[in-house]
Order: C-alpha cells, then structure tokens, then sequence
C-alpha cells in the first residue's frame, strides 16, 4: 500500500472531532427515518391483521413508508461518516418533509402537534445541514473554491 492510501496520524488530527452541528443533523436524519419505519410497520401490521377499508392500499402504504425510511437513514449514517454525498439526500429528506408537516397542522386533533414537531424538525436539520461547519466538516467546497482543499476555503 503506498503511503497516499494509508491514512497518516496527521491527516487524521487535521480532520479534527466530528462537529455537533453535524452529529446533530445525522440524529435528526436518523430519528426521521426511525418514525418512518415505525409508521410504516404500523401501517402493514394494521394492514394485515386489522380491518381496513382498503387491505392493499394499507399494505402498499406500510412497505412504502418503510423503503422511504432507507433514505434518511442512509444519509444519517453518511452524515456520521462524514461523507459528502450523505448532504443531499439529507436536505431531501428536510425539504419533503415539510409538505407533510404543513398539511398535518391543518387536519384535525393530535396531527396538528405531531406537525408542528415535524415542521421544527425539518427546519433545524435544515439550518444543522447548511450551515458552514458542517459544509467544512463533509469537505464540500463552495463555489469558487474548486481548486482548494476541504478546510483551507477563506485561507
């Protein structure tokens, strides 16, 4: 193994602690894509020993919301990792989340806090997932600093 691909002491106390911007956001991520599975599962086991209007639409639902799940947790995962690619289907996440939220305040009973929750939550992985130490920290460079190495923009 030559010495570029052996990861130096050096390299890795440059890279520092993982932010908490950043661990906060991949707990975010992961706590959204948990409440997916759960939801999901609840779908599908209601769907399949309860008695629901629609048996298929039920079923159909429980395994969607458990592949949707996929999504946010990988990403929470790369998040952890600190890799850059798991930025983007993090903000997916936040920003399709937001819908959902908006249209459960406007139903009825516990919806309304349960989307005032989801709402807060999508906002703050939002804020955690832009802001500029957690950019740095996944090593995404900004526009204009193509040619410079993650962690010297602004040197």
């Amino acid at each position: 193994m030559s010495s570029e691909q052996t990861p130096t002491p050096e390299a890795a106390d440059e890279a520092g602690p993982r932010p908490g911007r950043l661990t906060a956001a991949a707990a975010l991520a992961a706590l959204e894509g948990l409440a997916l599975v759960v939801g999901g599962a609840w779908m599908l086991v209601g769907g399949l020993t309860g008695h629901p209007d629609d048996r298929t639409s039920a079923v159909t639902g429980g395994v969607t919301l458990i592949v949707l799940a996929l999504l946010p947790l990988l990403a929470a995962r790369g998040l952890l990792a600190r890799r850059g690619w798991s930025r983007g289907p993090a903000v997916v996440t936040q920003i399709m989340a937001l819908p959902v939220a908006y249209t459960m305040v406007r139903a009825d009973g516990t919806a309304i806090a349960a989307g005032v929750v989801l709402g807060a939550v999508a906002v703050a992985g939002l804020v955690l997932l832009v802001n500029p130490t957690t950019t740095q920290a996944l090593g995404i460079r900004g526009p204009g600093n193509a040619g410079q190495q993650p962690g010297n923009a602004g040197k």
